[in-house]
């Protein structure tokens, strides 16, 4: 490996002064688009999510997996502290084994939004658990502001009742995660030094510590649609090569070539990479908050009812989180290099990757194939094509007003041509070949599909 400790220390020390922390605005009457929600549920719902994704932004040690599986029992926490107010829909108590949620325990009447303010409360406290006290502190302050906002006029009794509702539902979701004990034991120690990755021609390794294997037994996580097992089995990678003008060979110099040409001639390609890059702590949401984002500006956009909300965030979730124990299962299977080691040793020592200038390693913690932010795009496209249908007029203003990167907005006449421009945005960011991204791809599109499957109103 050609990168010194010094210069990884180095990178480090200049990557912490880079970044400032901000504070979210805090969104009561309007959405981040200024559009006023009719639902006043909806707006709960909605001030909830944005104030997650600012959380998100400055989570530590929890991208990607650990922060999909969070937004999983997140949003099933939410569902289920509301699904016996929305005619048609049924419990996961009857299908998901071991969970349960007895309805005994509610009382006979209750005021929704307050029972749901208190359960997002309670289970981003939990979930969230890589946070700062300013992060802890802006959720305690949403609850009470949100509180203050809706209890006008309702009872004592009423306001208790509904607390008590979002408790135990928030307390019954946490116990049912709980029981994954793979993946709490996995979250204290994303990166394992027990682990070592095996040694192989073309096999991803790492070069110092910080760049160590992360997550690297997520396969074992528990899974709520769709398991590893159960996704197609994987097309093996291209065979590793070191000839020129090899498959191989090519896969890698088309990343080299247009990581440098989008860096050069700062052009669309380098726009794309950047806009949809989340890779960094500190600077930007996640992969898989960045989908809920999205998904927060489609209630907007559409004007949702709190029903529709709750059951397209719980399927997001779902899909986001399975999505994730797949890539990494076949992640760890296949061990695929990231390009910037081969392109070093096989085409120009001098390579850095569009992301190197964010962050102090040259490439996320994990190997290539197939690619996270593909598998995530398409399992979040495929949700929102089967909500919406595939054609679209939405702008993501996901990063709008940022000037550390390139996050002005891109507009969209397609969930499929949104889901591939991001899907593929990480070839010439420099650090995926096309084929993690074409398997990616296919593969998030799998879990979607079989999450648009799951019917929330059978009994």
């Amino acid at each position: 490996m050609k990168n010194s400790s010094l210069k990884w220390m180095l990178m480090l020390l200049i990557t912490f002064a880079f970044f400032e922390s901000c504070t979210s605005d805090d969104a009561i009457e309007l959405d981040d688009d200024g559009i006023e929600l009719s639902d006043e549920t909806t707006q709960l719902i909605i001030d909830w999510n944005d104030l997650w994704l600012n959380v998100d932004r400055y989570a530590t040690g929890m991208r990607p997996t650990a922060t999909a599986r969070a937004l999983a029992y997140i949003h099933l926490a939410a569902y289920e502290t509301s699904v016996y107010d929305m005619d048609g829909y049924t419990s996961n108590d009857i299908r998901l084994a071991d969970f349960n949620v007895n309805d005994n325990e509610r009382a006979e009447t209750i005021n929704l939004s307050i029972a749901l303010n208190t359960c997002y409360a309670r289970v981003m406290e939990h979930f969230m658990y890589n946070i700062s006290g300013a992060e802890v502190a802006s959720i305690e302050q949403l609850e009470t502001e949100k509180e203050n906002e809706l209890s006008q006029g309702l009872s004592n009794q009423l306001l208790e009742n509904s607390r008590d509702w979002g408790n135990y539902v928030a307390q019954r979701v946490i116990a049912y995660s709980q029981t994954d004990t793979e993946a709490e034991q996995q979250i204290l120690e994303p990166q394992p030094l027990s682990y070592e990755p095996p040694v192989g021609d073309g096999f991803w390794t790492y070069s110092a510590d910080p760049e160590r294997a992360l997550f690297p037994y997520w396969e074992s996580v528990r899974t709520f649609v769709i398991s590893s097992a159960e996704t197609s089995s994987i097309p093996p990678p291209i065979s590793y090569n070191e000839t020129v003008n090899s498959t191989y060979y090519n896969q890698m110099y088309e990343a080299y070539e247009l990581n440098n040409t989008a860096r050069e001639e700062d052009n669309e390609d380098l726009w794309i990479a950047e806009f949809w890059s989340d890779d960094v702590e500190g600077l930007m949401m996640s992969p898989p908050g960045r989908q809920f984002s999205i998904a927060g500006q489609l209630v907007a956009q559409y004007d949702l009812d709190y029903k529709t909300t709750i059951a397209l965030f719980l399927k997001l979730g779902f899909s986001l989180n399975d999505a994730a124990v797949s890539s990494w299962a076949d992640k760890y299977e296949y061990m695929v290099m990231r390009p910037n080691v081969y392109i070093e040793e096989y085409i120009d020592s001098e390579f850095e990757t569009n992301l190197y200038r964010f962050i102090f390693w040259p490439n996320p913690s994990f190997p290539g194939y197939p690619s996270g932010h593909s598998t995530f795009a398409s399992a979040a496209g495929g949700i929102f094509i089967d909500a919406f249908g595939d054609s679209t007029d939405f702008t993501d203003l996901s990063h709008d007003g940022r000037t550390e990167f390139r996050g002005e907005s891109r507009q969209f006449n397609s969930f499929s041509e949104m889901a591939e421009e991001a899907a593929f945005s990480r070839v010439p960011f420099g650090v995926h070949m096309r084929m993690d991204c074409t398997e990616g791809y296919r593969l998030g599109y799998e879990v979607s599909d079989a999450v648009n499957g799951f019917d929330l109103t059978s009994n």
